[in-house]
């Protein structure tokens, strides 16, 4: 008949061995599920600056216009997240005038994850008074965007934006983290794209519907492939949003790189 302090022994050292095992097979595990393989790697280079063109439909430029500048703790965290970005104000012959913010990151793991307005213009001092998701149509398909109203003193700023991850346009939150995971199973790390209108205006419903018109005008001056860079893929819409390539939002002045 085995001791008891034998017996005791034995079960910790049974304990200890199935303890060592479990954690073995889950650093296994994470290792073999780590994705590794970086999508951007395989798709041919760009610029910002020359996938939007400078002129289109009734819109060109405006220089005058200096959009809004982050502060020095800002541009630091931007130049982490971000490997592009494109900051502009059009101006229309009516003398509308929008502001658009595009941020391209190639690396979309947990740790690089697009900054979104929600964050950003609180960061620089705004008050966010609305904030709802939408869909935005064009004739390339529909895409589900976020608006957002930021004022800043006298300031009152209605924004459209979208976001992109791989080649999905998808609402912003949730739906990024379940198009992160999906590709970091099948061991790939998605690129993301963030695109954002704005518009200073204290008629924020006037103002979305000068972004949209403003984003539809954009997209049909782009060649396919680079309007499957803001959209997504055809197919590549996110759950819940309607059949074909995602799609766009838009706004009018102000700039934030984020």
């Amino acid at each position: 008949m085995r001791h008891p302090l034998q017996l005791h022994m034995n079960r910790r050292f049974l304990a200890s061995l199935v303890l060592g095992l479990a954690m073995a097979g889950t650093a296994v595990l994470t290792l073999a599920l780590t994705p590794t393989r970086k999508v951007a790697a395989t798709r041919a280079q760009f610029t910002l600056e020359q996938l939007v063109p400078a002129r289109f439909g009734n819109w060109r430029i405006d220089d005058s216009v200096v959009p809004l500048t982050p502060d020095p703790g800002q541009k630091a965290q931007i130049a982490a997240l971000y490997d592009q970005t494109l900051a502009r104000t059009y101006v229309n012959d009516a003398g509308q005038r929008v502001m658009l913010s595009i941020a391209y990151g190639g690396d979309q793991s947990k740790q690089l994850q697009l900054h979104l307005p929600e964050v950003c213009y609180v960061a620089q001092g705004f008050a966010m008074l609305q904030e709802h998701g939408g869909r935005l149509a064009t004739r390339f398909g529909t895409v589900p965007v976020k608006r957002l109203v930021a004022r800043l003193n006298a300031r009152n700023e209605p924004i459209t934006y979208w976001v992109t991850i791989g080649d999905k346009a998808v609402m912003s939150g949730l739906d990024q983290k379940v198009q992160r995971l999906a590709y970091g199973l099948s061991g790939r790390i998605p690129d993301g794209m963030l695109v954002r209108v704005s518009t200073i205006d204290a008629d924020e419903r006037g103002a979305w519907r000068v972004q949209e018109r403003f984003v539809k005008e954009m997209l049909d001056a782009l060649p396919p492939r680079d309007r499957v860079r803001l959209l997504g893929a055809p197919g590549g819409t996110s759950a819940g949003t309607s059949a074909g390539t995602g799609a766009a939002a838009a706004a009018t002045p102000t700039h934030h790189a984020g």
